[in-house]
C-alpha cells in the first residue's frame, strides 16, 4: 500500500482460520491490544487473497492453512504468525513466528503483549496513522491501584501498600472497571501495559 495512503487509513491485521469461534476470540483480543488496528477474519487463503494481501501488515494464520500453502507464506514469513495448539518448539514451524492459542487467557494475553512490544516498541515500527485524542481516564490513585491489580496483588495487599482501607481499594477497583468498561483482569492487564502503567516483565 502506498505510504501516502497509509496516513489516511487504520493499519489492518488479518486472521485466517477455519475455526470461526477461535478466530473471533483472537480478533477481540487483538483489537483490545492494538486499538489502532482493524482486524479482519477469513476462513481460507483464497478469501484473504480476494480481499488483497497487500492491505494487511500481519497475518495470523492457522497451522493447517500455512502447511497447505507453505511456499506461499514463506514469501510473507516476516508478516505471518502461525497459530498452533502446542507450546512444544519441536512441533512448530522453524521458519515462522508461532503463537500457541491453547493456553490460559492470561498467558495468551502476555504472549500477545510481548509480541506487540517486540514488534512495535515505542511505536517505531508501526505504520503512519492518524493521531488519536488521548484523554486521561483514570486518576493517579486509580492508576496506582490498577498497576498493583495487574501485577497480581490482592485487595488486602494493595490496601497495605497504599495505606488505604480494603473498602477504598474495592471502590477504586469498581470505578476503574466502570470507567474503562472492562470486566476482567486480562482486559485491565492489556490496558495497563499498552498505556505504560506496568512493565510486561512484572506480570
Amino acid at each position: 500500500m502506498n505510504p501516502e495512503m497509509m496516513k489516511n487509513v487504520r493499519p489492518q491485521v488479518a486472521i485466517v482460520d477455519t475455526n470461526t469461534l477461535a478466530a473471533m476470540g483472537l480478533r477481540q483480543m487483538l483489537q483490545t491490544l492494538m486499538p489502532i488496528m482493524e482486524v479482519d477474519v477469513f476462513s481460507s487463503l483464497d478469501e484473504l487473497q480476494q480481499e488483497g494481501m497487500e492491505n494487511y501488515f500481519h497475518y495470523f494464520v492457522a497451522m493447517s492453512i500455512v502447511l497447505e500453502n507453505r511456499q506461499f507464506f514463506l514469501t510473507y514469513r516476516r508478516q505471518t504468525i502461525v497459530l498452533t495448539i502446542t507450546t512444544d518448539p519441536n512441533a512448530q514451524l522453524s521458519d515462522f513466528h508461532c503463537l500457541c492459542v491453547q493456553i490460559p487467557e492470561d498467558e495468551l494475553v502476555r504472549k500477545l503483549l510481548q509480541m506487540v512490544q517486540n514488534a512495535h516498541g515505542d511505536g517505531r515500527n508501526l505504520p503512519p496513522m492518524p493521531r488519536m485524542p488521548q484523554a486521561k481516564v483514570l486518576s493517579d490513585r486509580e492508576i496506582e491501584v490498577l498497576s498493583l491489580i495487574v501485577q497480581g496483588y490482592l485487595n488486602k495487599e494493595i490496601a497495605s501498600l497504599l495505606h488505604i482501607s480494603i473498602t477504598t481499594v474495592i471502590t477504586h477497583r469498581k470505578n476503574i472497571m466502570e470507567k474503562l468498561d472492562m470486566k476482567s483482569v486480562s482486559s485491565l492487564t492489556i490496558y495497563a501495559v499498552i498505556n505504560g502503567y506496568v512493565d510486561i516483565s512484572k506480570i
